[in-house]
């Protein structure tokens, strides 16, 4: 198998032409040295930063655990970092996302509950709508008790261009279930959460 980075043929020519004509668009010469490659280049990542639209979310949450020793409280998954894209502008939104759930009678590997994330990040995004997409995949795949989600990020279209304001974060949460009805229990996942 050749390496990704010799075959021309794995990014079609319409899709790199596009690209070299923002280069040139931007004030610069698309057929010299350093930029020779960058169309490919920048396809290749668009293809990666972008790959959660060949994944279906909700299939990391089929396998369930039954066999939890009675317990009945809240399994949070803190700090999870991750990067998508602003789908206004395609610039990079990194953050970390808090995500709790309250399960019935079965729970979920942790690792899942990133992996969820990280497939509906990989597209192109507005953080409200990653919030909400994060957790109705849980509440509906999962069907605890409550769910969770709370996002933090810095947003690209504002830190380096427009308002140029760095170091601004955005939150958002979302709470599903006895998060949302119960002060009490809401009041125990942002604090366990740190929010």
């Amino acid at each position: 198998m050749m390496p990704l980075h010799t075959n021309p043929a794995d990014v079609p020519e319409p899709v790199q032409q596009a690209i070299r004509t923002i280069i040139e668009w931007a004030g610069d010469d698309p057929s010299r040295e350093g930029l020779e490659d960058t169309p490919r280049r920048v396809a290749r990542a668009w293809r990666e930063y972008c790959r959660g639209y060949a994944e279906d979310p909700a299939r990391h949450l089929e396998r369930v655990f039954y066999e939890v020793g009675g317990y009945d409280e809240i399994v949070l998954l803190k700090d999870i970092p991750f990067q998508s894209h602003c789908e206004h502008h395609m610039a990079p939104i990194v953050g970390k996302a808090h995500i709790a759930y309250l399960p019935r009678n079965h729970v979920v590997g942790i690792s899942k509950l990133a992996r969820v994330l990280h497939a509906y990040a990989r597209r192109l995004q507005v953080q409200e709508r990653l919030t909400a997409e994060v957790a109705d995949c849980i509440w509906r795949h999962l069907k605890p008790q409550g769910v969770a989600v709370v996002i933090e990020a810095t947003h690209g279209c504002m830190t380096s261009r427009g308002v140029n304001t760095p170091n601004v974060a955005m939150k958002t949460s979302r709470m599903m279930g006895v998060f949302r009805d119960d002060e009490r229990s809401r009041k125990e996942v942002l604090d366990l959460m740190g929010v």
